[in-house]
């Protein structure tokens, strides 16, 4: 069994969350600091934004607007936004910046590793051949080979570019 080791996410996990804390992706939504917020396309159901704490380059989740834990609980048109969202973020990957490949996927309530698990989102992290390395695990260090502000402008005309 391969193992993949996110050791410099610790500091995320150990941060506090407040009860009452109003929910991130809910904050984000709402105002309109894109380029500080990471968010890089608002659709009609749903919007894309970079992951503070990626587990490589280009990490971004695609999120409902509408506050719910569960796949269920989301409409039919959102979920199929929310798949053609990711469809065009992994094919602005491929052709911008090389991926050759993908992990996607959601992890749904806290015994799901879910970190925001009351506001579902979908995870995409961009993969390349040798992306990963001894760092991680001798020098509980992840190398990103960018800054998350310099992606962000290198990936945003191209986000600028889907259609509603």
């Amino acid at each position: 069994m391969e193992k993949l080791w996110a050791p410099w996410r610790i500091n995320y996990i150990r941060t506090k969350k407040e009860k009452d804390e109003m929910c991130i992706f809910c904050i984000k939504a709402e105002e309109s600091n894109d380029r500080e917020n990471l968010v890089l396309h608002r659709g009609e159901l749903a919007f894309i934004l970079m992951n503070l704490y990626p587990y490589n380059n280009g990490h971004l989740m695609v999120c409902p607007y509408a506050h719910v834990g569960t796949t269920e609980l989301l409409k039919k048109d959102c979920m199929s936004e929310i798949m053609l969202l990711a469809d065009r973020s992994m094919d602005i990957f491929r052709k911008n910046m090389k991926a050759q490949g993908f992990n996607f996927g959601a992890n749904i309530g806290i015994a799901g590793g879910a970190g925001i698990a009351d506001h579902i989102h979908f995870h995409i992290v961009p993969r390349w051949v040798g992306d990963t390395n001894f760092m991680p695990v001798v020098g509980n260090t992840k190398v990103m080979v960018e800054g998350l502000l310099e992606t962000y402008d290198k990936l945003k005309p191209k986000f600028d570019n889907l259609k509603k």
